[in-house]
């Protein structure tokens, strides 16, 4: 009796290993369509990443972006509107308060647009001399370090909303500014960019 029943035992156990396997399978089976659509998906992703790697296209992107950036906000600085409406960003500065009260403002603001498009030139010439690109990243660089600063500076840039109290929000005029803190990482990334361009020019 105590052997038939181990058998008995024995063929139960086997019973349910055998099922266990079946089901596993079953769910092997359902979920592979799931897996290889994910593998797929990777692989896709990677190749897009590749390709944009490959073909410069943050570079290309980025830079065009600046110096369209820089040549159309500096020729606006050098219009009397233009002058006028960076009045308050650049007397608010802790950086540049200086500036108008030298220059005055319209001078003063040819000067900040004159500078603007010398940083655009530079990038331009960093296309087939890179060391000249490093030096129009590193205008921008500190220009837009500077303008960084006036979200905290400029009166109106961060506000508080009727009806929310202890929250303080950018402003549009906040928003305007930080955008300067996405194009100092772009400067940087220019930099960088142009740096190791100029490294392989040289050790070729």
């Amino acid at each position: 009796m105590q052997v038939a029943g181990t058998e008995v035992d024995f063929i139960v156990a086997r019973n349910r290993i055998h099922g266990d396997c079946k089901e596993r399978e079953e769910t092997d089976r359902t979920m592979n369509p799931l897996n290889n659509f994910r593998t797929q998906l990777e692989s896709k992703l990677i190749k897009l990443a590749a390709w944009i790697d490959h073909r410069d296209v943050p570079f290309l992107v980025t830079s065009v972006g600046m110096i369209v950036m820089l040549l159309w906000a500096g020729s606006f600085k050098m219009t009397a509107p233009g002058a006028e409406g960076i009045i308050p960003l650049v007397s608010n500065s802790p950086l540049i308060w200086w500036h108008f009260k030298v220059f005055g403002p319209y001078v003063g603001s040819d000067l900040i647009g004159l500078t603007e498009w010398l940083s655009a030139i530079f990038l331009i010439a960093g296309y087939f001399r890179p060391k000249a690109g490093i030096l129009g990243g590193l205008i921008a660089m500190i220009m837009f370090f500077i303008t960084s600063t006036m979200i905290m500076s400029t009166p109106g840039a961060i506000i508080s909303v009727p009806g929310i109290p202890g929250m303080r929000y950018m402003s549009f005029l906040g928003l305007f500014l930080f955008k300067d803190v996405i194009s100092l990482g772009v400067a940087f990334y220019l930099i960088s960019y142009f740096g190791r361009k100029a490294i392989l020019s040289e050790n070729k």
